[in-house]
């Protein structure tokens, strides 16, 4: 599997599972309905689990565009690969937000609450402020990056090792990103990713969803910029103190 591949396979999972468990809790008529935040944060890191299994042995596992730029700041990962990275991973974002929408479509339709339609693709702020909402994006994805330095010794790429026991070794990122969605997840939503927050607000302004409202513009530019800016700091500080 090449790189690009594995980074859209794994980003797909990570979204399909990811948002998956958020149309699960907030979708009118579901099974999980209403579930709970211990249910969302849960199912996150164990999808984080799942994708990094998945492209790990072929690209490293970045997922996410912060984690990619942090390493290349850190001088770790080849700027020349950055943009073939980022750009699988806003593809298998994409897909997966389609496969949520295809997957939940009954329910889709009978939920009238346009907020909760949102939420399944993308992020929002449980209080709008933009200073403090950037802020806890930055600070989110700080303490993702900065600690996944430490648990990779500062290399993500692939190793070539057949999946199996060795998957493993995504458990301590999938600890991670659950524990920051408990922690610092309440008031922005915790996408600490941007393609995983801008690939699927793209598929909602797309799809003809009834009831759907608007896809929040004005606040998609937090999730986006405030991950890559705590990657850079994460990395900055790293190279400062490893």
């Amino acid at each position: 599997m090449s790189p690009f591949l594995a980074e859209l396979l794994g980003t797909m999972l990570l979204i399909l599972l990811g948002n998956g468990v958020v149309a699960n809790v907030l979708l009118t008529d579901t099974k999980g309905n209403n579930s709970g935040w211990l249910v969302i944060t849960t199912a996150w890191g164990l999808a984080v689990f799942v994708g990094v299994t998945v492209a790990g042995p072929y690209s490293g596992a970045h997922l996410n565009p912060a984690v990619t730029i942090g390493l290349a700041v850190a001088g770790k990962f080849a700027w020349g690969s950055v943009l073939s990275y980022i750009f699988a991973q806003f593809l298998g974002a994409f897909i997966g937000a389609g496969l949520v929408w295809l997957m939940y479509i009954d329910h889709f339709r009978r939920t009238n609450n346009p907020a909760a339609i949102l939420s399944v693709f993308c992020t929002g702020p449980a209080v709008r402020n933009y200073f403090s909402n950037i802020a806890s994006e930055i600070i989110g994805a700080f303490v993702l990056v900065f600690v996944v330095f430490y648990i990779t010794g500062g290399e993500i790429t692939p190793t070539k090792t057949p999946i199996g026991l060795g998957s493993v070794g995504a458990l301590p990122v999938a600890l991670l990103v659950g524990v920051i969605g408990l922690s610092l997840g309440g008031t922005t939503g915790y996408a600490i990713n941007p393609v995983r927050d801008l690939g699927p607000r793209i598929v909602h302004a797309l799809l003809p969803i009834k009831n759907k409202g608007t896809s929040d513009w004005p606040y998609a530019w937090i999730p986006v910029i405030g991950p890559i800016l705590g990657a850079a700091l994460a990395a900055f500080l790293y190279l400062q103190i490893k």
